[in-house]
C-alpha cells in the first residue's frame, strides 16, 4: 500500500535511510476549522521571460522562476477559486516598494540588487486581488516579520493557513516557519508552490512537512474542504 504521508515530490531525492530518521514526525494531516489562503509573492517579477527553462530565462531575467512559475498558474487559480467559493479570507504578500519605507536599504535575501520594472512587485494578473482581499507589504522573507499579519489573522479568528506561492526555499519557507512559531497550523499546497531550483523545492517541502506544516496535494486540499460547509460572511 502506498505511503500517503510520503507520497510527494521528494520521493526521488530523499533516501529510505532519511525517511527512517524522520519516522517520529509521521501523523495525520489536516486543515484547521477557520483557514485563510496565504499567497506568498505571486508577483510579476517571477513570471518574467515566460514559460522557459530556468537556466535559460535567468540569463535575461535573473529573478524569474521560468517554467516552474508558469506551471503553477493553473493549480493556483484552482486553489484561489476554491478559497473564494468557500469564502475564506485571501491574503497576499508582496515586497515593500514605497519610497518612504526606504526599500533600497532592506532586502528579503542577499540577491544582487538591480533596477526593476515599475510593476515588478504587483500581483500577477492571473491572481488579481479582489475587493476585500488583504495585501501585506514586507521587507524580509517572512510575511510575518515586521508586518501586521498576526493582528489581521487574530482579528479574523484564523487558526490555519493554506499556503501557496514562491519561492519554496525562501519566502514560503520563512513564512511557514513563522506561522508555526505563532501557533497557526500551515498547509502547504505542493503544486501551488514553486522555486527556481527543483532540488530546493523538493527538499524544503520535505523538511516543512515533517517539522512545521502539512504538505498536501491540491486534490487532498479539495477533498478536505469538500467536507466543510461554506463559511458565512461576518
Amino acid at each position: 500500500m502506498p505511503d500517503s504521508f510520503e507520497d510527494h515530490c521528494w520521493k526521488d531525492v530523499v533516501s529510505p535511510e532519511i525517511l527512517e530518521i524522520y519516522q517520529e514526525y509521521r501523523r495525520e494531516t489536516y486543515i484547521g476549522r477557520n483557514p485563510a489562503l496565504l499567497a506568498i509573492d505571486l508577483y510579476n517579477l517571477v513570471f518574467e521571460g515566460g514559460a522557459r527553462p530556468v537556466p535559460e530565462v535567468v540569463k535575461e531575467f535573473p529573478s524569474s522562476c521560468g517554467i516552474h512559475a508558469w506551471n503553477a498558474i493553473k493549480p493556483n487559480q484552482e486553489l484561489f477559486a476554491l478559497a473564494r467559493a468557500k469564502k475564506f479570507p485571501v491574503i497576499y504578500t508582496t515586497t515593500e516598494t514605497r519610497k518612504e519605507a526606504k526599500p533600497a536599504t532592506v532586502h528579503a535575501t542577499n540577491r544582487r540588487i538591480r533596477e526593476l520594472k515599475k510593476d515588478a512587485y504587483e500581483i500577477h494578473e492571473a491572481f488579481k486581488p479582489e475587493p476585500g482581499d488583504l495585501i501585506i507589504y514586507k521587507e524580509r522573507a517572512s510575511g510575518f516579520f515586521g508586518t501586521p499579519l498576526v493582528v489581521h489573522l487574530t482579528r479574523m479568528g484564523i487558526d490555519s493557513l493554506i499556503v501557496c506561492g514562491e519561492s519554496t526555499s525562501g519566502c514560503v519557507r520563512a513564512s511557514v516557519v513563522d506561522a508555526y512559531s505563532y501557533g497557526f497550523h500551515a498547509v502547504v499546497v505542493e503544486e501551488c508552490c514553486f522555486d527556481r531550483s527543483i532540488l530546493s523545492h523538493k527538499v524544503c517541502l520535505f523538511d516543512l512537512h515533517h517539522k512545521y506544516a502539512d504538505v498536501m496535494h491540491l486534490d487532498e486540499v479539495k477533498k478536505h474542504l469538500s467536507l466543510e460547509p461554506v463559511r458565512q460572511a461576518v
